[in-house]
């Protein structure tokens, strides 16, 4: 019995000290883990979050086995679904971006979109780049002439933080497009990337306002003073909250954002609803034509539209004054569109949605032969290939997008933005999660996500049988009706001509 026992707390001590060892191997792996996590660059969530981070890949990859089991599919969630947050990742990355075993998109619905393939599509050898387009010809004294197709939407340094201004401002001057300031003001982040710039005007005249608010020539012509602000751009509106200015805290308003805004240190900010200047068409042409005048370069405007009425009216007025008090493009905002924090009731229920908008508010151009005159500018919601390739049918010369590059820089859409808990570090100014976004990395992912934007609605046009995403028009997407049936988008939306 004794030496049974003897034997038996051997094998307990041996048992005991394979389990410490074994546990220290795991303590030691896990702090090997830790500093490899917090030391990396390329993921934000990792460097924030270390060791425990790794569960968002994991559940991610088995997520995909075990989806047949779950009611959430891979088009279900919403503001943005996997799918199309999955293509952003991927093509941020700039990894394989093909799936496998058919598409998860129903091709039902009404309101559907399909691409009209040629039985001859477009060789290689026969594509051409996008061609360039020229804002403010011949009205603007330092008009801009571009290619880009695809660019960065209003993001104010404020809303986001320093290292993600800085990593869209690297990416974009990568990729050559250009970036949008938002109506926080031109920051030194916006500049230091090198990228063209449109500089946002909201209803606070961030950056170029005196001290009463009003709008300064004087900070006008330093703003233009800058090469690589290239246009000016007037927020009469934006999609989270047509009808609403912004609000920025108090807590917010650090010494370097006051300063670049031209308000008080810490107190709160609160932007009129309007321009309190602009009552009408001929005010709002008014202080179009008093910008350009100014600054020298192309001004436009941007606005939520919802009918027809006022951009006819508008186009009328245009047509009267005279075509060089006209905007030299118009950016097109989807009631559904905004980063920012709004009140549901307006996010919601005010507005007319890009895929009705955007071709009332061509047709009215071409209606007014306008169309020439003003370029057009869409925006919300437009973060894929199949997305832009749309708009591009539908008559858009450029598309923007804000939400697109959020996720381009890693957001996991945890809906903390109007708080200051953003998880990956590109809405909030909490120092400590905003170390998990390095620019460096970042911008890359941003370049890249561009590029592969542009490459894939270049697939698209060469598949209808185009050499260049600039040729799609209407006849080359068909929209599903509540028949299940289909027909082209010149049949829904007939126009005399949508050329870019």
């Amino acid at each position: 019995m004794f030496h049974g026992g003897s034997f038996g707390l051997e094998v307990l001590s041996w048992l005991a000290t394979v389990f410490i060892f074994v546990v220290g191997l795991f303590i030691l792996f896990l702090i090997g883990v830790y500093i490899s996590d917090v030391t990396q660059t390329k993921h934000a969530i990792r460097r924030n979050y270390p060791v425990i981070g790794h569960l968002r890949y994991f559940f991610e990859h088995i997520g995909t086995f075990f989806r047949q089991y779950f009611f959430t599919m891979d088009r279900e969630e919403m503001p943005f679904n996997r799918a199309q947050r999955s293509w952003v990742y991927r093509a941020s990355k700039d990894i394989d971006n093909t799936v496998a075993f058919g598409s998860t998109r129903d091709l039902r619905p009404s309101g559907t979109i399909l691409f009209v393939n040629h039985p001859f599509p477009t060789l290689g050898k026969d594509a051409v780049k996008p061609r360039d387009i020229t804002i403010g010809e011949s009205y603007a004294d330092r008009p801009y002439t571009t290619s880009s197709i695809f660019n960065i939407s209003g993001m104010s340094y404020g809303a986001i933080s320093k290292p993600a201004v800085l990593a869209l401002s690297y990416g974009a001057k990568k990729a050559d497009s250009w970036m949008n300031t938002g109506e926080g003001g031109l920051s030194p982040y916006h500049l230091e990337g090198g990228a063209d710039i449109v500089f946002q005007i909201g209803t606070a005249k961030y950056g170029v306002r005196d001290e009463a608010g009003n709008l300064s020539d004087e900070k006008l012509k330093q703003i233009a003073a800058h090469e690589q602000v290239r246009m000016f751009e007037l927020k009469l509106s934006q999609g989270a909250k047509p009808g609403k200015g912004g609000m920025l805290p108090g807590e917010k308003v650090s010494t370097a954002i006051a300063e670049i805004r031209g308000i008080p240190q810490g107190e709160d900010s609160i932007s009129p609803n309007r321009h309190p200047e602009i009552e009408n068409n001929d005010n709002l042409l008014d202080m179009i034509h008093h910008i350009r005048t100014v600054t020298g370069k192309p001004v436009g405007f941007k606005a939520v539209i919802g009918d027809n009425t006022w951009i006819d009216d508008l186009c009328k007025t245009i047509n009267q004054r005279g075509r060089e008090y006209a905007p030299d493009f118009i950016t097109v905002d989807s009631a559904d569109g905004g980063t920012g924090a709004a009140p549901q009731s307006l996010m919601d229920y005010v507005g007319l949605p890009i895929q009705e908008s955007l071709p009332l508010l061509v047709n009215s151009l071409v209606n007014h032969d306008l169309r020439e005159r003003i370029k057009v500018i869409a925006s919300g919601k437009l973060i894929n290939p199949s997305e832009v390739a749309w708009a591009l049918c539908m008559g858009a010369d450029f598309i923007v997008s804000a939400r697109g590059f959020m996720f381009a820089m890693g957001c996991i859409q945890a809906l903390q933005c109007n708080r200051n808990t953003c998880p990956t570090g590109i809405t909030t100014h909490n120092v400590k999660l905003q170390k998990g976004l390095v620019a460096e990395q970042k911008s890359t992912r941003v370049h890249n996500y561009i590029k592969n934007i542009v490459r894939e609605v270049g697939l698209i046009a060469h598949a209808c049988g185009v050499r260049s995403p600039r040729e799609l028009n209407r006849g080359h997407a068909r929209i599903v009706l509540e028949n299940g049936t289909s027909v082209t988008l010149e049949e829904i939306y007939p126009c005399k001509s949508s050329v870019h």
